[in-house]
């Protein structure tokens, strides 16, 4: 299977990619084929709700959302990663995410599996709610098979993540997918 994650922390070396570089490992040792995309490193415009793209391309505007694209049709599954910011995701992952407006029809067509995998410093047992409803939104409305969810609460450093069982979640996670 051809997995396309979509890391959307801005921090290189955070919580963040440390759940992504453990699902990697155990989906590659799985024998699947993974591309990591980290979306800090794309130029990505926001969605201008044109639709001139009559939801299914292509989009007008021309950028690094097209690469993202093709990789995520090319693929099986799709795993968001992202840092919980203010109770959602990332603006870089989000950006990406309103962007699918340009091939939701195609997106919809594959019926992938996806995933989700975040960390936030909040350990209350409502931190993660308004990501989770938003997730689960998006396998209704683009018609993916949730492989699963790895919500890493107290993970607000490197070194607090690598303290809990968050990074082998998400290693087994990709193992299993």
């Amino acid at each position: 299977m051809k997995i396309a994650v979509l890391q959307g922390s801005p921090n290189k070396s955070g919580s963040t990619s440390i759940l992504t570089e453990r699902f990697t490992q155990g989906a590659t040792e799985a024998g699947h084929v993974v591309e990591r995309i980290d979306l800090r490193d794309k130029k990505v415009k926001a969605c201008t709700g044109c639709v001139v793209c009559g939801y299914n391309g292509p989009c007008v505007q021309k950028d690094d959302n097209e690469q993202i694209k093709e990789a995520i049709l090319s693929a099986d599954m799709i795993v968001l990663a992202t840092p919980l910011y203010y109770f959602g995701m990332s603006a870089q992952l989000k950006t990406v995410v309103d962007r699918f407006c340009a091939y939701n029809s195609s997106i919809n067509r594959k019926n992938m599996k996806s995933a989700l995998l975040t960390v936030a410093w909040n350990a209350d047992d409502w931190t993660f709610d308004a990501l989770e409803a938003h997730y689960r939104t998006l396998v209704k409305y683009l018609n993916f098979q949730d492989a699963g969810m790895v919500l890493g609460k107290g993970c607000g450093s490197p070194s607090m993540t690598n303290i809990t069982g968050y990074p082998e979640m998400a290693y087994e996670l990709g193992r299993n997918c």
